[in-house]
């Protein structure tokens, strides 16, 4: 089997601040993004435990796209790490393979939820994104993307709202909450316990994949929040979008990957 698997950082076991999520402060970064490694590691190391002669594709989705040391991953992994500046994001790389799992770590809760002190969707600029009236994090978003290209979504881990969103957004998939935000806190399990629970249950999830396919809806309506309306102005540029309440863009498509491009343009730092 050939599975995909995208990396965050803000649904990482214990992280709490920002600080620790950027390299600019290694003080606070480093012990992160080693258990983000640790956590990506556990991950595979729970594919190959169910299908042993698995490929793995690794991407690198958190702010540089280069946190992850390659060296520490399993010679069957391919990791990208960096941009590519294609609409698919943190899943660059879903549409070049054949790939029967989609597996997501460190991701977090969406914007304005009150799940991790370090909630957005995609950057700090926005208030919320809804989709289909339904706030968007970036687990809805790639899920929707793997559900694009007929990929079941099996595995999450990160924090408890957003594993319990995930739950009834597909039914079939397993998670593991490493994290529960309490306003500006979080309480975790030890980042030990992490590591084997990713483990065992990534190994569970490959198993379950016939039940995981993403449901996707006949039509799309999105619409971001910005902070700022000088924003929301600039951004509503985009053909086909449309500026309500001066800091609202809206747009609309049949097409997911029409609304990817929308994503691209409108929510890409």
């Amino acid at each position: 089997m050939n599975v995909f698997i995208s990396a965050d950082i803000e649904g990482t076991c214990g992280i709490t601040n920002w600080a620790e999520t950027e390299r600019s402060t290694p003080r606070d970064y480093v012990p992160f993004q080693k258990q983000m490694i640790r956590e990506v590691r556990a991950a595979c190391d729970g594919v190959l435990a169910a299908e042993k002669d698995s490929k793995i594709f690794v991407k690198d989705a958190h702010d540089s796209a280069r946190n992850l040391d390659p060296a520490a991953l399993p010679e069957c992994a391919h990791i990208m790490r960096g941009w590519s500046g294609d609409p698919l994001s943190m899943m660059s790389g879903l549409d070049a393979g054949d790939f029967g799992a989609v597996l997501f770590t460190g991701y977090h809760a969406w914007a304005s939820c009150g799940g991790n002190p370090l909630s957005h969707t995609m950057n700090l600029r926005n208030e919320y994104v809804t989709l289909n009236g339904v706030r968007m994090s970036e687990f809805m978003m790639n899920s929707y993307t793997a559900g694009y290209y007929g990929v079941p979504v099996v595995f999450l881990s990160g924090d408890k709202s957003l594993c319990d969103f995930a739950q009834e957004f597909i039914p079939g998939i397993t998670t593991v909450a490493v994290n529960e935000g309490r306003g500006g806190a979080t309480v975790s399990m030890h980042p030990d316990v992490a590591v084997k629970e990713i483990k065992d249950s990534a190994k569970r999830a490959i198993k379950n994949a016939k039940h995981c396919l993403v449901p996707m809806p006949d039509f799309f309506e999105m619409t971001v929040r910005f902070r700022e309306h000088p924003t929301a102005y600039s951004k509503s540029f985009y053909p086909g979008a449309v500026l309500e309440d001066e800091k609202n863009v809206c747009f609309s498509s049949d097409d997911w990957f029409e609304m990817l491009r929308f994503c691209h343009f409108v929510l890409s730092d």
